[in-house]
């Protein structure tokens, strides 16, 4: 696994092999990247299920201000800090936390963009953006990226409207924006 583009190009990221887990192919990363791009610069991001670290050290390389990176998973984030460091980024904060207490205590933060990629067989994606939209961690005119196996998980309230819709083999990336 690597960084696609920006200031980090080709640097590579260490990754894990924890069950459940898996890292957003190159491709989709780069495919996904080139929508975001209007999005990118000096924005804040959460990388809510970050895993490894890998969409929201590439936004960081691709021009962000300032990511947040979370996973409840103790291995997880020993992978999210070891690769912050290798990379030498200060705009970076890592929590091992669950994302429903990590959501709830971003009082008075908010974000940009929020990268969904929860393990595929749970309802966390809609579960999320819920508790996303009541404590208000969404900017306006912010994006959330969905990620999962099925399109049918990706929930959201009829307050935000779907502005891609994109199936690279067998996963989907929805984003959406509040209206």
């Amino acid at each position: 696994m690597r960084i696609i583009t920006g200031k980090y190009k080709g640097r590579v990221l260490e990754g894990f092999d924890i069950d459940g887990t898996r890292p957003t192919m190159e491709r989709v990363k780069e495919s996904l990247f080139a929508i975001l791009q209007p999005y990118i610069i000096n924005s804040s991001v959460l990388d809510l299920f970050s895993g490894s670290g890998n969409l929201g050290l590439e936004a960081l390389s691709e021009g962000a201000k300032f990511a947040t990176l979370v996973d409840s998973n103790s291995k997880a984030i020993k992978v999210v800090v070891r690769n912050v460091a290798k990379l030498g980024e200060k705009n970076a904060k890592t929590l091992c936390m669950d994302y429903k207490k990590a959501i709830a205590s971003f009082e008075k933060q908010s974000f940009d963009i929020i990268f969904l990629d929860p393990p595929y067989k749970t309802n966390y994606i809609e579960q999320s953006i819920i508790e996303i939209t009541k404590n208000e961690i969404l900017k306006e005119k912010g994006i959330i990226v969905c990620e999962s196996d099925n399109l049918d998980k990706i929930i959201y309230p009829e307050e935000y409207q779907e502005i891609k819709n994109k199936k690279y083999g067998d996963k989907y990336i929805v984003l959406i924006q509040k209206l």
